[in-house]
Order: structure tokens, then C-alpha cells, then sequence
């Protein structure tokens, strides 16, 4: 597949502090094609989530674009910008940051909800994402009912449900032992195959990292194959 979805050229991130100034990213050249499978590696504090922010319009660069369909991020207004965010992209945490106060179907038909879809369809595609998940017999539950597994599988089918073109999952299984972690990488596996849904992984789990089609480290500001 070549059908670009998120494209960034000489895109910089420096961060001031007083009159000291730290480059964070340098001029990275980076494209995210439909159905890719990239891990993102690299040193603690290099960078990795700074530059998925960027890449998903979650922070502004110092300098360079990020162009998602071809429609440059800084060019939106911050209402534009939330919007292309629910449609398009998908996001997955380390802590799953679900709505304690809403139950798992709630919590994952909320993009849909908040793209003004109606509440009746809405909660027939939740239930489909949930069914996805292995989680239909939980769709009533809360998070604080649910295990850690559970609960990071309720916030990938939240990420999913709207079938985004890309998804950002930063140490998705990172606090997740051993176990659980493989069968939530799995189904993310799985369901980047069958939606097409470029998939993009920061980690530093190099076992699941040599999994994915494409490893690119972040070192010193500089993106390498």
C-alpha cells in the first residue's frame, strides 16, 4: 500500500528552559503509509512520545509540517484540528485512560458520540468493537470491575471503533505483564490487518518492536532504519 496517510518534512521540537534551549527532534523526514506496522525505539527521554503528539497534532512543533491527507496540521484552527483527531486517528496509552464513571460500552462509543453520531448506532458499533475484543460478556462493567488486560483492551476497541487511518499507541503494553501483554499485541496485530489501520508503536519491549514491519530508532534528534 502506498496511500499516504501522515506526512512530516523537517519537522524540529526544541524545549527552553531559561536560556538553555534542548532540541528534542532535528528536521525529521518521516511518512506513515495506510496499513503500516511501525514501532518507534529509542532511549528514555529521547523523544518518542514528543513525536507522536506532533505526528497526531497533540503538541505544535518549533519547526517543519505534519500533514495528515494532506492537510497540514498548523493550518487548523484548534476545532478543526479535534475533529480531524476523532475521525482519522486513534489513540492507545500505557495507562488506558478510560471514564471511570461510564462502563465499557459507554467509554468505547464515546468517539462516535462525540462525532455526533446517534446514540442507537453508536452503541450497535461499540458492541461490535467490544464483540472484537473478546469482551462482549463485559460491555456493562466499569474499569474499576475490569482486570488491566481488560481494561487496555476496552481502550483499543475505543481507538478502533471509529476505523481511524492511524493509530498511536504509546507503551500500549508496557504495564501489562508478560502474558497479558502478547494477547493485547496480538489483537492489535489482528485488527491492523483487518481494518487497514496504520499502526504505529512507541515501546521499548524490542520483542514485540522486531514484530512489526518497520523499526525506527530515535536517537540524538534523528530518526534511523
Amino acid at each position: 500500500m502506498n496511500d499516504v496517510v501522515i506526512n512530516c518534512r523537517k519537522l524540529s521540537k526544541s524545549y527552553h528552559d531559561g536560556n538553555m534551549s534542548v532540541d528534542v527532534l532535528k528536521a525529521i523526514d518521516f511518512s506513515i503509509n495506510q496499513g503500516d506496522r511501525i514501532a518507534i525505539v529509542g532511549p528514555s527521554g529521547s523523544g518518542k512520545s514528543t513525536l507522536l503528539h506532533l505526528l497526531g497534532g497533540l503538541d505544535k512543533p518549533t519547526g517543519g509540517h505534519v500533514m495528515i491527507d494532506g492537510v497540514d496540521w498548523q493550518a487548523l484552527k484548534e476545532v478543526q484540528r479535534c475533529k480531524m483527531r476523532n475521525q482519522q486517528l486513534g489513540f492507545i496509552y500505557q495507562f488506558h485512560h478510560l471514564l471511570p464513571e461510564f462502563t465499557a460500552l459507554e467509554n468505547v462509543a464515546m468517539p462516535l458520540l462525540l462525532a455526533n453520531t446517534g446514540i442507537e448506532a453508536a452503541q450497535k458499533q461499540a458492541q461490535a468493537m467490544l464483540a472484537e475484543v473478546g469482551l462482549s460478556a463485559r460491555e456493562q462493567h466499569k474499569p474499576s470491575q475490569l482486570s488491566g488486560g481488560e481494561r487496555q483492551r476496552v481502550a483499543i476497541a475505543r481507538a478502533l471503533v471509529h476505523q481511524p487511518r492511524c493509530v498511536f499507541a504509546d507503551e500500549p503494553t508496557g504495564n501489562l505483564d508478560h502474558a497479558t501483554a502478547q494477547k493485547v499485541f496480538e489483537l492489535m496485530l489482528g485488527l491492523n490487518s483487518k481494518q487497514s489501520t496504520a499502526l504505529v508503536i512507541v515501546t521499548h519491549d524490542m520483542q514485540l518492536a522486531q514484530r512489526m514491519d518497520r523499526v525506527i530508532n530515535l536517537q540524538e534528534g534523528h530518526l534511523f532504519d
